[in-house]
């Protein structure tokens, strides 16, 4: 306990004691009983001292009369003081309870005003005292009781009401904050702070995509006015009318016991739209005091607006705040972590702090820790592959390789192309790298992303249509700035499978839902374009793609159908190391038209022919399979393909195997 505190809390336990003493004294003279020696003396009621009890805190802030003030202190004397309740019982003529009720205070004190327990005065405005007549009594004879929290504020324990901290989130109270913020985000705490200071309170909108940026610049605002932050999101509130104007109530009274700010955030509220709007409507209409809501657009309420945009560090400032947790031995890793994961200045102090070792941080433990960081959101929006293939598995042509990794290059390398080497000022557009994967299905085009995301050790995640694209206007691209900002975030490798079904060619404008489907594909176009990770878009139907995305795609690799070298180095690919394999025929299994896909299905479905069999997998088994697929696909075949030669004691004996 520091010393002024306990200063100021000796002198209001000694405000108090005097005050106790001198109720004490005048209800006993009041309900008849026998007192001895002087009066003793009213407390000073004034303001003008040099430490204010409690008492005199609640008054000054929340613009109490004396008479008022007098009251509340009765109220609050049967909670700490018993004798003053059973004296309270005996001035009342035992006509009411130990509670004072209002015709007691209207006989105790000089003061006296009707318009004290008017519900529009402050001591039932903001809850200092309850007061509910029952049926039979009258307003004059209702008992009066203190709020909890008020009781507590007059002894010094000032703490957040339980009722408002239970549809809150927790806010870092240990000062770190400041540390994490990047130069470029300082001139966003300023003109929040300035806007927190106007008299009119204007509702702050901070708008931008990344929700861990807009929490920190709204905590340095509320510590450089001197408030503490808290913050809540639309699901946490209550949605009952009534339990909100409770809410809202309480909040008010917190403001003035403790100096606070609230920032609401919506951007991964699962609360309905017509529930988040009606909240707005009642919440941010009647808040005052410093109040920030976390938005992508301004909601609409009828009060004064300041809209500040806030963004993410630079990368380079990122690169700073890196070498700033994990020190200048670690400026390379610095580098390599911030080219491909933009984060916010709190995520990157708090994964420095886990991860820093002086001279030498572990490079694979701290990427691994980023993206297992940033993981949640996205996972939330798209589906993410468990990657496990690389180089070796990928049978193509040499050229179509060397493209990949051309892709691979330029995802590696982009940051200092664009940055150092002046491209990104140039212009803000194509400085992701996007490319377009064509060919028959089972050709090898989710096994290249894969390579892809294993080379560059990021997240692949294929973006699933139903959880995208939805039929009310609006709300597909609400789900794909939702994805992007995420995927951009994170470094993720975005893979569209299928995506003729997404990008596909605009149509001409016959009725409103042509329209809306074509705003939906220039809304693509744009983010696309902006992107600045790997999209890799992949389809089997490239002429149903909009021509203009061909524009904007750096890289088209066409996968071919295999030819029969691939095939027999497909196959000798498309058993495990550890699968039982007999003596298979390469050459003739590469005889079967199929692709990488369809050989992938026949292996595993072979290989579950020959457990049943409880020997390893042999040629029928393969045979007796790859028929089955071709069945499935109904395809022509020729039965001599799949029949195997078997040689006995007889000689050679030609077997069907299906």
């Amino acid at each position: 306990m520091n010393a002024p505190f306990a200063n100021w809390e000796a002198a209001n336990a000694a405000f108090l004691a005097d005050s106790l003493v001198w109720l004490r004294w005048k209800l006993s003279a009041l309900a008849g009983e026998r007192v001895t020696g002087a009066a003793p003396p009213e407390p000073d009621f004034s303001s003008e001292r040099d430490t204010l009890p409690a008492l005199l805190i609640l008054r000054a802030r929340f613009g109490l009369s004396l008479f008022e003030t007098k009251i509340l202190l009765l109220c609050a004397a049967v909670e700490l003081d018993p004798v003053i309740g059973n004296l309270c019982a005996k001035a009342q003529r035992g006509h009411a309870p130990s509670q004072p009720s209002f015709g007691l205070c209207l006989t105790l004190f000089e003061e006296a005003s009707w318009e004290a327990l008017s519900p529009h005065q402050p001591l039932r405005v903001w809850r200092l005292i309850e007061c509910s007549p029952s049926v039979g009594t009258g307003l004059i004879s209702c008992p009066l009781r203190t709020d909890e929290r008020i009781v507590h504020f007059l002894k010094g324990l000032n703490e957040l009401d339980e009722r408002v901290s239970g549809f809150l989130l927790a806010v870092s109270s240990d000062g770190s904050a400041r540390a994490a913020l990047a130069p470029s985000q300082s001139a966003t705490v300023a003109e929040i702070a300035r806007a927190w200071r106007t008299p009119e309170h204007p509702l702050v909108v901070l708008t931008g995509s990344d929700p861990a940026s807009k929490l920190l610049v709204a905590e340095c605002a509320a510590a450089e006015i001197g408030v503490a932050l808290c913050r809540t999101t639309f699901d946490l509130l209550p949605a009952n009318a009534a339990d909100l104007d409770a809410f809202e109530q309480l909040w008010r009274r917190e403001q003035r016991l403790l100096p606070l700010a609230m920032l609401i955030e919506t951007e991964e509220s699962d609360a309905p739209e017509a529930l988040a709007d009606a909240v707005s409507r009642r919440l941010l209409l009647r808040l005052d005091g410093p109040l920030a809501i976390a938005a992508r657009e301004p909601p609409r309420v009828a009060r004064p607006i300041r809209i500040i945009e806030v963004a993410k560090p630079t990368r380079a400032e990122q690169a700073t705040l890196w070498v700033a947790g994990l020190g200048a031995a670690n400026a390379e890793l610095a580098e390599s972590v911030s080219a491909h994961f933009a984060l916010s200045g709190a995520t990157i102090a708090a994964l420095a702090r886990q991860h820093a070792a002086g001279e030498s941080a572990d490079r694979s433990t701290l990427w691994a820790a980023c993206r297992e960081m940033l993981r949640p959101r996205l996972d939330k929006l798209a589906q993410r592959i468990n990657v496990r293939a690389d180089w070796s598995d990928l049978v193509l042509p040499p050229d179509r390789a060397d493209l990949l990794r051309q892709i691979a290059t330029q995802v590696r390398h982009r940051r200092r192309i664009h940055e150092e080497w002046g491209f990104a000022a140039r212009s803000g557009r194509g400085l992701g790298v996007s490319a377009l994967f064509s060919g028959e299905s089972g050709t090898g085009k989710t096994l290249a992303a894969e390579v892809l995301a294993s080379t560059l050790e990021l997240d692949l995640y294929r973006i699933d249509l139903s959880g995208v694209v939805n039929k009310y206007i609006g709300e597909t691209e609400k789900n794909l700035r939702r994805l992007f900002d995420a995927a951009e975030e994170s470094g993720a490798i975005l893979f569209f499978d299928e995506a003729d079904a997404l990008f596909g060619k605009r149509s001409e404008v016959r009725d409103s839902h042509d329209r809306y489907a074509n705003i939906e594909v220039n809304y693509l176009l744009q983010r696309i374009e902006g992107y600045q990770g790997l999209a890799i878009l992949a389809t089997n139907m490239r002429s149903a793609l909009d021509t203009a995305f061909l524009r904007r795609l750096r890289f088209v690799v066409t996968f071919p159908y295999p030819g029969v070298a691939e095939r027999q180095a497909i196959w000798q690919r498309a058993f495990p190391a550890q699968a039982h394999i007999g003596n298979l025929d390469w050459a003739h299994l590469a005889k079967l038209n199929l692709t990488g896909g369809n050989i992938a299905t026949v292996a595993l479905n072979a290989a579950f022919l020959a457990t049943a069999d409880d020997s390893a997998v042999e040629m029928r088994h393969v045979l007796a399979a790859a028929r089955a697929e071709y069945v499935k696909l109904d395809r022509p075949f020729r039965e001599g393909d799949f029949l195997v030669e078997v040689v006995g004691d007889a000689g050679a004996v030609t077997e069907r195997v299906a």
